[in-house]
């Protein structure tokens, strides 16, 4: 009975630490919320990294955090901050996916040797979340990353092999609409490796599964030098890439 007694009140102890830390988190969240709303920047920065501070691994805390950072300019301050959490928080995965996608929002405000630096930085911290916590959302952001890189780093055919990994993840579960991505860039992906025929034939699966797609359509339309225009222009590093991540929880 005593023992019983003391378990029910250990129980309690912990619920009452560990629920105001998550309220806390979300209340910040949410009045960072209301400040990017009112066009309040430096409000809205101070509450999310507040969020993220007390809970790091929030997948998305860490991604409206880089978004109110894009609208900034401040991407050293982003990389900065992530550089910190994820000392403290070594085994973070998402904190991790965070901190290379905030190196790639800095991508198009860099030199061309910056830009190799940060992009090299981003996948070291792609990597890293794979290794701690393997997902879909990982393979495709490693795999479209190494996409990125000219050719004769010769990295285009680890880039396949995430997204191949990434297709054969994304068979597993219901579908969503951001599954259509991994379509589009593993048949860039076979494009970028000399495979012509694996390419036109994964664009013309993904179309099965989404018809109304025009960058799949416009992908089996073109042929010779407008596909690779077409191709390339998505691979331009001066070009931003949408690193937003909303889409994952808006399906």
């Amino acid at each position: 009975m005593i023992l019983k007694i003391s378990l029910t009140a250990l129980m309690l102890c912990l619920t009452t630490l560990l629920v105001p830390a998550v309220r806390a988190s979300e209340a910040d969240y949410q009045k960072a919320m209301k400040a990017l709303s009112a066009n309040d920047l430096p409000t809205a920065l101070s509450s999310l990294e507040a969020a993220i501070a007390e809970d790091p691994d929030n997948l998305r805390y860490g991604n409206d955090y880089r978004q109110a950072i894009i609208r900034s300019k401040q991407f050293d301050r982003a990389l900065d901050f992530f550089q910190k959490k994820v000392a403290d928080n070594p085994k973070a995965a998402n904190l991790h996916l965070n901190y290379g996608f905030a190196y790639v929002d800095k991508i198009p405000a860099a030199g061309s040797i910056t830009q190799v630096i940060l992009a090299n930085n981003a996948l070291s911290e792609f990597t890293r979340a794979l290794e701690l916590q393997p997902s879909w959302i990982a393979y495709y952001t490693r795999g479209e990353s190494y996409l990125f890189w000219p050719k004769i780093f010769n990295r285009a055919s680890a880039g396949v092999a995430d997204l191949e990994k990434a297709l054969e993840i994304q068979k597993s579960e219901p579908k969503r609409s951001y599954h259509v991505k991994t379509f589009i860039a593993l048949g860039d992906g076979y494009w970028k490796t000399d495979q012509m025929h694996k390419a036109r034939d994964i664009w013309q699966e993904g179309l099965k599964s989404f018809p109304e797609n025009q960058q799949l359509q416009e992908r089996l339309r073109l042929q010779g030098e407008e596909l690779k225009r077409t191709i390339e222009i998505g691979f331009d590093p001066a070009r931003r890439v949408d690193t937003d991540l909303k889409e994952l929880w808006g399906n």
